[in-house]
């Protein structure tokens, strides 16, 4: 619609003049026609995609020399930074309370690392906040939904600055706004001579400041919305912070940082002052949380030892601590860093970002290298021809799908228990042979976990170098996002194959310890990341999507992220369940509807830990199997009848070598026994020549107070030849799980390791070779399996 200012009584612009402001009101009115492609849910959803665009002609060549362009909407918007940034800060917050409990209680190390390694990872709550959040430095067009949502999680990023902070920032970035302009209209002072832009972006301040009315109160910001004066044109809104995007669109990292009032030359520069402010957090949280704890000690209210070895170290844990947090930064640093460059600003952000770039890269990059390194350097690589099968295979049981599997992994296998191949294809394996067989696994090498433990500890035993590949990963993934903005296609392409590829990797290495680790970093996140870039695609500038589909596949992005985010919080809360029950493996009280959940999951905890191979499952099993079995002729023996024998008449001839059998021992007392027992369950000696002196098949330690209570004893008769003595040594077990055997007591971890070794002394006249023979089992035990 056009108008002649001349005829429409816009007297200020009639003609221009440097001297009058330009003051205007206009109705526009809307036929039928013109809203008649707009459906009606439309005006109902949040963040509607409206705006209201004025260009100023000059009448003498009818060129243009002036657009104004805002942005309209009608109220509902998914962007509420202040509600539901704060929310999930809290939930972030008892993540990384929950996560640094079971770090620092505990005084055996490998213990420790276990409870530390089975908390939900902060690391990855961070990595799932921040995909979302980057998902919006797509070089794309973006509906106003996106960035409207992803506001809400731009604080994990660093990424959240007032006017005073972009102000004090700009002058660092050389982003610099003339307070006479408009915002929108650049990020660069005109410097036009004077011509028509500056007599329409502008503003006379002299005349301004003659009216009485500041140049900050009438061009920064509008007038708040006045009800008793509807008419009153001024309100609502404000200008455009310079360097921004015209009002009304989303293109790009710079729609999204729109959102959250960071100019792009200025995000790389607020993330680094935020960083620096969250290091010295945590370092202060760390020691202040000794200085509290040495506090309770002394007045007596710490009834505990579990915090002592970190209050011992807290200096190696300050360093971990800071090391951690570099780590969880590591993604947003380094693609901000590789934005900047494309940016091609001024000198003085450019050089700070070189400077942190090589700081990052070679920093943790050089740390991860070397933890590989002090781990494999006492052994060496062997290579070997092998062969790699291409098989039918499922996904999540019932999906066909093609599975690789090596020739080495399967064996001397009968050709029918073989899926069908499809082609083979030669391979090499590199396996690493260490020299010495009996070295401590990486989860019980205590020295190891002192100095890496910040990067490895969460990781399976046979995965325990994830960490490496992790730092490749989101390296490669960084290039993509901030280093791809000027290329849209090659990024959005790129990213997208890039994420498939990665998904089957981690999928197939599965690296973490814990499960709820697994399934949001594995899968929920993994699976979002590539929903989210493959949707992307559509919203190139190339495609030209129509507003309404953008949004409707907006929505669906929108969806599926929440889900993701509604299921890291549920995690969260399970988190903390679960480092409660940590906290309190060493206490007597706790509440009994809970104990049978407490005890599975320490042993889950322990099974996971040992990280052996999952026993492989026989095709005929099943049904099938089952009916097979049945079918096949066999026999089983139901019951046993003995006939009496003349010795039976006789009298026991040897009454002393029997203990009576202990009264009141149910079923359930004999599923524990030890081996060297259970060898000699039944036992006769009326085979014995009568001139034969019979003697006892085994001896232990524990044989010893029990022979003693029962010869004391003469009260109670002696019976026959038959005794069980598994069954007689489980009543004493403490361990026995057994309805008549006392529960025992929990005990803190400096009693126990106290008890044990008082107990290693009592099992043999030599404590020195009991303790060297019980070292030498147990790293048997603890060896990976080949």
């Amino acid at each position: 619609m056009t108008y002649d200012p001349c005829k429409a009584n816009i007297y200020s612009m009639c003609p221009l003049n440097a001297s009058v402001p330009i003051t205007a009101f206009a109705a526009i009115p809307l036929a039928p026609n013109d809203v008649s492609g707009i459906p009606s849910i439309a005006l109902g959803i949040p963040d509607l995609e409206g705006l209201a665009r004025l260009q100023i002609f000059a009448n003498s060549t009818q060129t243009q020399i002036g657009c104004f362009q805002a942005a309209m909407t009608n109220g509902n918007s998914f962007s509420q930074p202040a509600p539901v940034g704060s929310f999930l800060g809290v939930m972030v917050l008892v993540a990384l309370l929950s996560s640094f409990a079971t770090a620092i209680y505990g005084l055996s190390i490998p213990h420790m690392r276990l409870h530390y390694a089975h908390s939900f990872s902060v690391l990855v709550i961070f990595d799932t906040f921040q995909s979302i959040f980057f998902s919006g430095a797509l070089s794309v067009n973006w509906p106003s939904v996106l960035p409207a949502w992803w506001s809400n999680f731009a604080w994990t990023a660093g990424m959240f600055a007032n006017d005073q902070i972009a102000r004090s920032v700009s002058s660092f970035t050389g982003n610099k706004a003339n307070i006479s302009q408009v915002g929108g209209a650049g990020s660069v002072q005109i410097n036009n001579g004077g011509g028509l832009s500056q007599r329409i972006y502008g503003r006379s301040i002299p005349l301004l400041q003659g009216s009485g009315r500041s140049p900050l109160s009438s061009l920064s910001r509008r007038a708040a919305y006045n009800a008793s004066n509807p008419y009153d044109y001024t309100w609502s809104g404000h200008p455009r912070t310079p360097g921004m995007p015209m009002p009304g669109t989303w293109p790009g990292f710079a729609g999204t940082l729109s959102l959250v009032n960071v100019p792009p030359a200025e995000a790389f520069t607020v993330c680094v002052v935020w960083l620096l402010v969250i290091l010295a957090a945590v370092a202060l949280f760390v020691v202040a949380t000794k200085l509290v704890l040495d506090a309770l000690s002394r007045l007596k209210l710490l009834k505990t030892d579990g915090f002592n070895y970190f209050r011992g170290h807290v200096w190696g844990y300050t360093a971990a601590a800071l090391l951690r947090t570099v780590l969880v930064a590591f993604f947003t640093v380094m693609t901000l860093c590789m934005y900047q460059f494309t940016l091609r600003g001024s000198a003085g952000p450019t050089a700070v970002a070189v400077m942190v770039w090589l700081l990052f890269f070679l920093g943790l990059g050089g740390i991860a290298a070397y933890a590989c390194y002090f781990r494999l350097r006492h052994g060496k690589y062997e290579t070997s021809p092998d062969t790699l099968r291409f098989e039918r295979g499922n996904v999540c049981g019932r999906i066909p799908f093609i599975a690789a599997t090596r020739q080495s992994k399967i064996g001397d296998e009968e050709s029918s228990q073989k899926p069908h191949l499809f082609w083979t294809m030669p391979f090499v394996s590199v396996k690493y042979v260490d020299d010495d067989p009996n070295r401590a696994t990486v989860h019980l090498d205590e020295g190891y976990v002192k100095r890496f433990g910040w990067l490895s500890a969460r990781y399976r035993r046979t995965r325990w170098w994830f960490f490496a590949f992790y730092l490749c990963y989101q390296f490669i993934r960084a290039c993509f996002i901030g280093g791809g903005a000027r290329t849209p296609l090659a990024q959005v392409y790129g990213l997208f194959i890039y994420e498939l590829v990665a998904l089957v990797v981690i999928i197939k290495l599965n690296p973490f310890e814990s499960n709820r680790n697994t399934a949001a970093a594995v899968w929920m996140l993994s699976i979002s990341k590539i929903v989210t870039t493959g949707l992307s695609i559509a919203f190139l500038p190339a495609f030209n999507l129509n507003r309404i589909i953008a949004t409707v596949l907006g929505i669906i992005i929108i969806v599926v992220q929440g889900f993701v985010v509604i299921a890291t919080l549920v995690l969260i809360v399970l988190g903390a369940i679960s480092t409660w029950m940590s906290l309190s493996r060493n206490r007597e009280s706790f509440p009994e509807f809970l104990e049978a959940i407490r005890i599975g999951y320490f042993e889950h905890c322990k099974a996971c830990a040992e990280d052996f191979p999952p026993r492989a499952k026989n095709p005929k099993e099943g049904l099938g199997g089952a009916e097979q079995e049945v079918k096949r002729v066999n026999f089983e023996v139901l019951e046993v009848r003995r006939a009496p024998k003349i010795e039976d008449e006789e009298a026991d001839p040897f009454p002393d070598l029997e203990p009576p059998s202990i009264s009141g021992i149910g079923g359930s007392a004999s599923g524990r026994r030890s081996r060297a027992n259970s060898s000699n369950s039944r036992f006769s000696v009326n085979s014995l020549p009568r001139s034969t002196r019979a003697h006892r098949a085994s001896w232990s330690s524990k044989d010893i107070p029990l022979w003693d209570s029962e010869m004391n004893r003469g009260d109670q008769q002696r019976p026959g030849h038959s005794r069980n003595v598994s069954l007689r040594l489980s009543a004493y077990n403490p361990d026995t799980h057994g309805t008549n055997s006392p529960a025992r007591r929990p005990m803190t971890p400096q009693e126990e390791l106290a008890e044990d070794a008082t107990m290693l002394k009592a099992a043999s006249p030599c404590p020195e070779n009991a303790t060297k023979t019980l070292a030498a089992s147990r790293q048997e035990e603890e060896k990976p399996s080949k």
